[in-house]
């Protein structure tokens, strides 16, 4: 069967974090290289907010969207732009006061692709804060039972593995007696939560729908999905204690939603990289098991309706243009999934002035340089230019993000349906806000 989506989820082999850091550190605007942050307490959770009715207005001094379009120049030159084909188009273009500078379709609700992953991601770095690292841990239970618990850290992987069987038999052998098998449990989701719902069954087999699993290695894929995330980790573990000559190893699967008990002792723990590296992998590469982790993680629950509905509640409380909005996963596969361009703006201008800004924009892609956007529009005007997260299904393309210009910030959103050529025409809108300069208020 085909595939519902393009190269622009596809990530086979996820990039090596370190790699990654090494690449976007510098990278764009002056100082935005960030420090190695300290590892918060491993059972520290932060307090889910309550939801209030109505919604919260943005924080004082916060600038909001306008409602109506005040640059009539560049609203005739981006619709002379779209043309015959701006039914199947939603573009909205906004500066840094939250003047609307003009506007197509700003309001119809559309398929995100993975514009999607702007929606989790600032949804994580909020609830979350930057220095936070994902964990997996393993801990002695008081019956000498040891019990291996993760958070979807999409770079475990073997060396980690193996460091945790070595201390696993370490500890196993203080309990076991006469040859008695080291009991370990893996805590894990059931398989009827891997996925949400709303995911094609033909993309689960690509790496790009690799199942969504608390204990993964290399983010469950290898050139695919791999299909059982379980039975892979218990082969793998069976294999690295064997090679070790270790004492006989007793596996079992428990819920990752049985608490664990109170008087547990913390063995050892693998971080995962910094929160600037988990949104880099989800904006810059548009990994998807990333930004469906961290949905979950900021969520404070796998339960992925859940979670959605909380991502909701706190974009409803960032006073933001709602309307047609529906939050269905973290990563944009789900079809289900609606936004307008509005909303993007909205969303854009909002991380823009949040105390985390430069974690969110300097966590996207950059005009051919960086991500999924460094073959595009390079040696243009755009080039090193655009900040922006690409978006691809079939049949759907989409760029959100900021334009730096001469007169300051420009947030869009460009969101097709169908469109002919996409990218060249989201070129064109893109160039056309650049040569616009500072655009005079309405009198």
């Amino acid at each position: 069967m085909t595939a519902s989506i393009r190269p622009d989820h596809r990530l086979p082999r996820p990039l090596s974090l370190a790699a990654l850091l090494l690449v976007t550190a510098g990278t764009g605007p002056a100082a935005w290289a960030q420090s190695e942050p300290a590892l918060p307490s491993p059972r520290s959770q932060r307090p889910l907010p309550m939801a209030a009715l109505p919604p919260a207005p943005p924080p004082v001094g916060m600038p909001r969207l306008a409602s109506e379009v005040s640059c009539p120049s560049l609203q005739r030159q981006v619709a002379k732009v779209l043309g015959a084909e701006s039914p199947r188009w939603s573009v909205s273009v906004a500066d840094g006061s939250g003047r609307l500078l003009a506007d197509v379709n700003g309001r119809q609700p559309r398929v995100p692709a993975s514009n999607q992953k702007l929606v989790s991601s600032a949804f994580a770095l909020d609830r979350l804060g930057p220095d936070y690292r994902l964990s997996t841990q393993l801990w002695r239970l008081q019956d000498g039972t040891l019990r291996l618990t993760g958070q979807g850290d999409p770079d475990l992987a073997l060396p980690q593995l193996q460091r945790f069987a070595q201390l696993a038999m370490a500890a196993g052998a203080t309990t076991a007696v006469g040859g008695a098998p080291v009991r370990l449990e893996l805590a894990e989701e059931a398989s009827q939560n891997w996925w949400p719902s709303g995911w094609h069954v033909a993309d689960r087999a690509y790496a790009y729908g690799a199942p969504i699993t608390r204990l993964a290695i290399t983010s469950n894929a290898i050139d695919d999905a791999v299909s059982n995330p379980p039975s892979r980790l218990q082969t793998l573990l069976r294999r690295a204690m064997n090679q070790r000559g270790g004492s006989p190893l007793q596996l079992a699967l428990v819920s990752a939603r049985q608490p664990l008990p109170t008087d547990a002792v913390l063995i050892h723990e693998e971080p995962s990289t910094s929160m600037h590296g988990l949104l880099s992998l989800a904006n810059t590469e548009s990994h998807n098991f990333t930004a469906e982790v961290l949905l979950r993680q900021a969520a404070g629950t796998w339960d992925v309706a859940e979670a959605s509905r909380l991502n909701t509640l706190w974009l409803l409380e960032q006073g933001l243009p709602m309307e047609g909005v529906r939050v269905a996963d973290g990563s944009g596969l789900d079809r289900a999934n609606r936004v307008t361009s509005r909303f993007l703006v909205a969303l854009l201008l909002r991380m823009d002035h949040h105390p985390y800004s430069r974690d969110y924009i300097s966590s996207m892609a950059i005009a051919g340089r960086r991500g999924t956007l460094r073959n595009l529009y390079r040696g243009t005007s755009l080039d090193g230019r655009l900040f922006a997260k690409t978006g691809t299904l079939t049949g759907v393309r989409s760029i959100s993000g900021v334009l730096q210009t001469t007169d300051g910030p420009r947030y869009i959103s460009a969101v097709s349906a169908g469109a002919g050529a996409p990218n060249t025409m989201i070129g064109r809108v893109l160039r056309e806000v650049q040569a616009m300069g500072a655009c005079p208020s309405l009198s």
